[in-house]
Order: structure tokens, then sequence, then C-alpha cells
């Protein structure tokens, strides 16, 4: 056998090797990925206390919605803790949200764990729980409504464009970017945002056992550490685990009951995205090589439209 032939040989060797190499390594990410899909399920079917955990910009979220209703008909779960770590979002999503904690309360304790930053929708939905728990150093409040819009006139003078429009009425698609609102649409807005705003507030007291009046006094955009919202009333108790399972136990829910994550596996379609352009790269495929591209595709950034119960951080007032 002369040298070209074993070197041929060789060369079809290593290329088998690779793709074996490459095979056993794509079984294990699927694998992986189909583990990480179903072992979160073990244990749902025993009784348990179910942990959710609803984190950054509130929206009207379908999955979380869908997810807190099977928890509401689960008759596996004797109770539900909800930890918030969230600026606020969306009016209307926060008001999902609470509608759906609200409905899981009629049947099973729930309990609002308030952590880092729980203000605007964010305490909104913490106002659902049968009681709300917090850190000395937790962030709430900011209870309010806000209509933000932005204004593109002074851009477009200054590059020498313009917009004309037509209208079928002075209000219709007002406020607009391209253009001061008159005061007949400031009025319109302001009107809207007021309404939305009385809602939470007369939330706020329902759910807090609060008068109206006292709201109002707390209802500026204010923000409290958890220490101060405790002397305002605006929660229940400072603590954590401890103190939500004794909570538990005097609404008769064991304190030796496991608690299940009901959370979204949101790391499952990145981690696979992660392992697919590595692989990819490794075949010579820089193109979908860049995870982050795979990402954006499996997994798209909600925008915040409409009201909005947010607490902005250096935002003016």
């Amino acid at each position: 056998m002369d040298s070209s032939m074993i070197a041929d040989r060789r060369s079809l060797r290593r290329k088998v090797s690779f793709w074996r190499i490459a095979a056993a390594l794509l079984l294990v990410v699927l694998g992986f990925a189909l583990y990480w899909t179903f072992a979160g399920d073990a244990g749902k079917d025993s009784p348990h206390v179910a942990h959710i955990t609803i984190s950054g910009l509130i929206t009207d979220d379908e999955e979380l919605l869908e997810r807190l209703k099977k928890i509401e008909t689960s008759s596996s779960v004797k109770a539900l803790v909800v930890s918030i770590s969230s600026p606020g979002g969306t009016t209307y999503g926060g008001e999902k949200i609470f509608k759906a904690l609200r409905a899981i309360a009629a049947k099973k304790p729930v309990v609002s764990d308030v952590r880092t930053l729980a203000a605007s929708a964010g305490y909104m939905i913490a106002t659902a729980g049968d009681t709300i728990i917090a850190g000395d150093t937790s962030i709430t409040g900011s209870i309010g409504v806000i209509f933000q819009y932005p204004q593109l006139q002074p851009l477009l003078d200054k590059i020498g464009v313009s917009l004309q429009e037509i209208k079928s009425a002075p209000l219709k698609a007002e406020p607009s970017p391209f253009h001061n609102a008159s005061d007949a649409a400031k009025t319109m807005i302001n009107n809207m945002v007021m309404d939305s705003y009385g809602w939470f507030v007369d939330l706020v007291a329902d759910r807090r056992k609060l008068p109206r009046e006292e709201v109002l006094k707390l209802a500026d955009g204010t923000i409290f550490t958890g220490r101060q919202a405790l002397k305002v009333k605006l929660v229940d108790q400072i603590g954590g685990d401890k103190e939500i399972r004794a909570y538990l136990e005097t609404r008769q829910v064991p304190k030796n009951l496991p608690m299940i994550e009901w959370n979204q596996k949101d790391n499952t379609p990145f981690l696979l995205a992660k392992s697919l352009s590595q692989i990819a790269g490794f075949f010579g495929y820089d193109g979908l090589a860049n995870s982050e591209g795979l990402s954006d595709f499996l997994h798209r950034n909600l925008l915040l439209d409409g009201l909005v119960s947010v607490w902005q951080v250096g935002a003016d007032r």
C-alpha cells in the first residue's frame, strides 16, 4: 500500500471520528434539553407549595397567566409563594396577573414575597397575596400611573422634514410625536391616566384595608423600604423563608411540604442555542455561531405599550 493510500485512509478515519464526536455532542445537548424540560415537573403530582418568580418588566404575559391557571386548578398545590423583583410595567399586565393571583387565593393561600424591588405594577401584584412579606431594605410602593410619548418634531425641523396629515377628528391619533399635543389631547390623556390611577388607589385601599384618603397620601409615587412600608401598612411583615413558612402553618399548610418551582424554563432555549452555536462554529458555519442571533430568534424582547405603572429611576416627575 503506497503512502497516498495510507494518507487517504487516515484522513477518512479522522473525518469519521469527527462526525461521530459531533453527533454524540448533539445527542448530549438534546438529551440535556429534554431533561431540563421534563425534570422540573417531577413532584408536581404530590402535595406541595408552588413557587413562582415574577421579575423584570411586567407585561401581558400569556405564558405566566396559563401557568397561574394550572396552579389554581391543581389539587396537588396547597399554597403559592410569589417572589417579586420588578420595577413594574404595563398597568394592564399588572391587572391581569393580580386577578389571576386573586383567583388562586380564593382556593388556597397566596404569599407575596417582596424581594429587591416590587414597585408600581410590581406592588400591584404583591397586593394580590393574602399577606405581603418584605425584606428590611426591599424597595416597594411607587403607586401611580404614567403615560409617555416621544416628541420628534424638533429633530424633523433640523433635518428639514415635515409631516402632513388628514384625520377624521382632532383627537384621532393623539398625542402625536410629530407635533405638540393640543390642550384637548392633554386633557384626554390626563383623564385616562387619572381614571387608571383611581382604579389602582381603590385596589390598594381595598386589599390593604386602608381608608382611601390615607392611600392617596401614599400614592404620590413615593417609594419605601420594607421597614417604611411596614409602618404605613403597605406590607404585613419583615422576613423571608422562615416567616413565609410560619404564615403558611397558620393557614393549615404543613411545614414539611416541599416547595416546588413552577417557573418558566427560560434557560432551555438559550442553553440549547448556545450549544448549537458552538457546534455550528465547530463545523465552520460562523454565521450561525452567533448565539445572540439564535437567542433572539428563540426569544424576542417585548416593548411596553399603553398605560404604564413603573418605577423609573432618574426619570423626571
